[in-house]
């Protein structure tokens, strides 16, 4: 059988729920249970996931878990390659706007590494990224805003991640309860694991090609 001319994940733009925590994040993370569970759609394609992605939000911001399993060489992170480090890359729009295909200043890129920071590279780290070809960046975060906890696993690890207000530009639930959104876990071992399309897409910096988080109650 011939492949088909354009991924049937093209097509459409999914819309997920993202359902509000009453927990804060504290010094031992926030783990969310299996209700905040984002989907895969690249399985539509035959991609099979190796990471389970939770997400959850409240005043105080959004938070996501990642577990990775299968592994069987420890993750690849260098705080100077961010790109190309292993780990959960988001890009998040405060406005969900869908009809432009350069980002704008709603429009926010973060990295969580499960290592790669302090001295001996072995810590977890976060850093917002630019977006490329973006018509205006998101205000630049502080050192420290982004909040990261991990826990090594035999076959891989577990990222807990906060994004607080402050680093989100225009960050407003009640007057704009859908974000634009999309991901990519990002393994050299595995491959790559992204909520719709793949990486042979411009989805990095293309808004358009993202989907829709809604942030419900």
């Amino acid at each position: 059988m011939s492949e088909p001319l354009l991924a049937p994940n093209f097509l459409f733009r999914f819309s997920i729920p993202c359902l509000v925590t009453a927990r804060n994040w504290s010094a031992t993370g926030l783990e969310l249970d299996a209700n905040h569970r984002l989907p895969c759609f690249g399985e539509l394609e035959a991609r099979a996931p190796f990471a389970d992605l939770r997400a959850a939000w409240n005043a105080q911001g959004l938070y996501f878990t990642v577990r990775v399993e299968g592994k069987k060489q420890p993750a690849w992170c260098r705080e100077s390659r961010l790109d190309d480090s292993d780990g959960l890359q988001l890009w998040i729009d405060t406005r969900d706007t869908h009809n432009i295909h350069r980002a704008s200043r709603f429009c926010h890129r973060f990295v969580f590494l499960p290592a790669g920071g302090g001295r001996m590279l072995d810590e977890p780290f976060a850093d917002q990224l630019l977006i490329h070809r973006a018509r205006e960046n998101a205000k630049p975060i502080r050192p420290g805003d982004l909040e990261v906890r991990r826990e090594k696993r035999i076959d891989g690890y577990f990222l807990e991640c906060h994004i607080p207000v402050k680093a989100l530009t225009g960050f407003n639930p009640v007057d704009h309860p859908r974000l634009g959104f999309t991901y990519a876990v990002v393994d050299r071992e595995l491959g790559w694991q992204t909520l719709s399309l793949g990486s042979e897409f411009r989805f990095q910096e293309d808004p358009s090609l993202w989907g829709t988080l809604e942030l419900v109650e």
